[in-house]
């Protein structure tokens, strides 16, 4: 390269500062709606995970609140089940030797 060449080039300013400079000087008003913008993205991009966060918790309660459900009415059910009065006496009957007693063995307890 000669030597006028090369005073060319060490002279322009570089890009980066005339941009810079032309922002901060004719562009604030551009700058700043560019900023709000980038910050009302992030926002909506928070917003919206936090949404799908908390929906997929409220499914989780609501598959947990189905499980519950069934274990309580197969609950409900054996106690029904297990509280039966013929397998009560069928029971006592069996296992325990109970009988009930003759109508004449009875005796009745007044309450004052």
């Amino acid at each position: 390269m000669s030597k006028p060449e090369t005073l060319i080039q060490t002279n322009v300013p570089p890009l980066g500062k005339i941009i810079l400079r032309d922002m901060l000087t004719a562009g604030r008003v551009p700058l700043l709606l560019l900023i709000v913008l980038f910050f009302s993205a992030i926002t909506v991009v928070l917003t919206t995970q936090m949404t799908r966060q908390v929906i997929s918790k409220k499914e989780q309660a609501l598959e947990q609140r189905e499980t519950l459900d069934d274990e309580w009415r197969n609950l409900i059910l054996e106690e029904n089940a297990l509280s039966e009065h013929s397998r009560v006496q069928k029971i006592a009957i069996s296992d325990l030797d109970m009988k009930r007693p003759d109508s004449d063995k009875e005796v009745l307890v007044k309450l004052q």
